[in-house]
């Protein structure tokens, strides 16, 4: 991948856990997310810094953020200093990354600086679990009308309430 910070091998043995790959099964969702990542064309979608730079201190690729980025979608992790910690402890984090832990500023600027491109990943995202089957095809409709609600003894009815009148 060029000039990027690299990520440490999977397969590479360590004290705990001794592999990464032993840790996370082939049915488990981060494989899914790994292989959608890495089948998307980063630079045709417009992510910034999907060509790395010459000079100055490598940069983390846009495929780990994104990766990253998703894994929090599908586990409902917005918050990017949530996601700094969880990818210092999740093992599925530390496989999907390459025991990559991006700090929450870095997150934060990934998504500020990519707002279109992750609209467009996530369209696509959406869609492919649509065709996999894993979403659910119910209609869900917002009524955006606003009442005001005054719930005082005289307006308030029960079944009591009502057979005694």
């Amino acid at each position: 991948m060029g000039r990027f910070v690299e990520g440490a091998d999977r397969s590479q043995l360590c004290f705990l856990p001794e592999c990464l790959e032993d840790w996370v099964d082939e049915d488990n969702p981060v494989q899914v997310i790994e292989a959608f990542v890495e089948a998307l064309d980063l630079p045709a979608l417009g992510f910034d810094g999907a060509t790395p730079a010459n000079t100055g201190r490598p940069a983390y690729h846009p495929a780990v953020l994104l990766k990253l980025y998703i894994y929090g979608y599908l586990n409902r992790v917005q918050s990017s200093r949530r996601l700094e910690r969880e990818a210092g402890r999740n093992v599925e984090l530390m496989w999907l990354l390459g025991r990559l832990a991006p700090d929450h500023k870095t997150i934060a600027d990934f998504r500020k600086d990519n707002g279109r491109a992750l609209r467009q990943v996530c369209v696509r995202f959406v869609a492919l679990c649509r065709q996999m089957g894993l979403l659910a095809g119910g209609t869900v409709v917002v009524d955006g009308s606003k009442f005001k609600a005054v719930n005082n003894r005289d307006r308030n009815f029960t079944h009591a309430k009502m057979a005694r009148r």
